[in-house]
């Protein structure tokens, strides 16, 4: 059934993509292309695409709140706009709540990590990143790679929970992101040299120093290796990073190149001197200052929870509270490891914590709905979760408890969707295909309940489920064939 339903949504996906393909002049090299989606669906599929991004891209963590520092930078972007290419599309800015260092755009967004920004010095090294990630999209870059992200659905499969046992949830919570595909950082080379040299020609517009190019570069380099260090470099994060930075041509040859990309822009007029460190230093003090707290507690934390040494995370974590009780991560971190020990009043009062200081915090949301279904309090945990994937479509691990806290209410028809939505990205989960079989099978859809209890068979055999499925398939293979012969 899933390689007949992956095959039905590739056929989908081939004749959609066929039926928008046109001609159009790029905005950035004056020659007619061929181009998947117009300009209007590229907005439309940024805002689609934005929030799972924001949660469960590189990082993750959603949104870093602190509006005066985003409004004055936000200053800048939108100068960066103003200059582009594209000037005409929106523009909205978002600093995200993660210490990977990392910026992306996408239509109508562009974002920076609290992890990269802490590491820049100037205004003018600000200006360049972001007049890179900018002219992925005015290049039309990011429209391409969106087709492909939401033909993948991004971060599906790479992280996900595994969940076991009676109650299908032996726990491997995550607290903020459920990772990335990285579709958003897979650019051709010619593509980054590309950003390169659009990002040097926006700042040089707005009369910053180009050579700051190489300096911004020369800081996503060490801080990058900074994060590793302090997340003990083992070999998960290691891995990461080198997809991550693959995809930016590094070290002397980079440097070499933006060097020629800057020389062959010359002359350029500076504005003051070129770099508004002063101000940018200023406004960023209080994020450096928070970014510490992060790097030294909270992420460490993270690494200790997952790695189920749990004393050690509520440890590191009671630190950061203690450091600064104003993030919602840090609370919601705890309510997880309560929720993990089992101490469901304190993971509650931790949970609601977090979303009295940010409303739409959503892990918090999704650790408040997980909760309430291992009270059985299943109706009030529908309402956390729906709320949970308004905020974050994509949150598999929210999908899961959603459905199944439909399923526990015999609601076998609103739990199918969710469970379907978890199987397509946990498809050896031991009991999933089990009760997409029993989902199947009450809501009268034989056919898709044997080849789910197959699945289930195959999967997983000899636990409670794999015995279920081994009895129900021969009981329903014959009905199966009666009613083929008489169509």
């Amino acid at each position: 059934m899933h390689m007949i339903r992956k095959t039905l949504f590739t056929i989908c996906i081939l004749f959609i993509s066929l039926s928008l393909i046109s001609c159009a002049i790029n905005p950035v090299t004056g020659h007619q292309e061929l181009m998947l989606v117009s300009e209007s669906q590229e907005v439309t599929m940024g805002k689609e695409f934005y929030p799972n991004a924001l949660w469960g891209d590189v990082g993750g963590g959603g949104e870093f709140k602190d509006e005066k520092l985003k409004a004055n930078l936000k200053e800048t972007v939108l100068k960066i706009h103003n200059v582009s290419h594209r000037p005409q599309l929106p523009v909205e800015f978002a600093i995200q709540n993660s210490s990977v260092p990392n910026a992306w755009a996408i239509p109508g967004y562009v974002v920076m990590t609290r992890g990269l920004l802490a590491a820049l010095d100037n205004e003018a090294e600000f200006a360049f990143v972001m007049g890179h990630e900018m002219g992925h999209v005015s290049a039309r870059h990011t429209a391409r790679h969106m087709t492909y992200g939401m033909v993948q659905q991004i971060g599906l499969g790479v992280a996900g929970i595994a969940l076991s046992g009676k109650e299908y949830a032996d726990l491997a919570l995550s607290a903020g992101a459920v990772g990335s595909s990285l579709l958003l950082l897979k650019y051709s080379r010619d593509d980054e040299l590309e950003a390169d040299r659009l990002g040097i020609l926006y700042m040089s517009k707005l009369g910053y120093n180009p050579q700051n190019a190489i300096s911004a570069h020369k800081n996503l380099e060490k801080v990058s290796q900074e994060y590793l260090r302090s997340m003990g470099k083992n070999p998960q994060e290691k891995g990461f990073f080198e997809d991550l930075l693959s995809t930016h041509p590094r070290t002397s040859v980079r440097i070499e190149e933006l060097q020629h990309i800057i020389n062959s822009n010359q002359p350029v007029t500076i504005q003051g001197d070129g770099t508004n460190r002063a101000r940018f230093q200023n406004m960023i003090a209080g994020l450096k200052n928070t970014n510490k707290i992060y790097l030294e507690y909270y992420d460490k934390a993270i690494t200790s929870f997952q790695k189920n040494n749990l004393a050690e995370a509520e440890s590191l974590i009671l630190k950061a509270i203690q450091t600064d009780q104003r993030q919602p991560a840090f609370h919601t971190l705890r309510g997880f490891i309560m929720l993990k020990k089992k101490n469901y009043p304190d993971a509650e009062k931790n949970f609601i914590t977090a979303i009295n200081i940010e409303k739409d915090y959503e892990p918090a949301y999704r650790g408040m709905g997980t909760l309430m279904y291992f009270r059985k309090n299943y109706s009030e945990g529908i309402n956390y979760l729906k709320k949970s994937i308004s905020l974050f479509p994509q949150d598999v691990n929210a999908h899961y408890f959603l459905g199944m806290s439909h399923y526990k209410t015999s609601m076998y028809k609103t739990a199918l969707p969710h469970l379907n939505f978890f199987a397509e990205a946990q498809s050896k989960h031991p009991e999933i295909h089990g009760i997409l079989g029993i989902c199947n099978e009450n809501i009268g859809d034989l056919n898709s309940a044997y080849n789910e209890y197959v699945l289930q068979m195959k999967v997983a055999p000899d636990n409670e489920m794999g015995r279920h499925a081994a009895k129900r398939v021969p009981e329903l293979k014959p009905v199966i064939e009666k009613t083929k012969v008489r169509k």
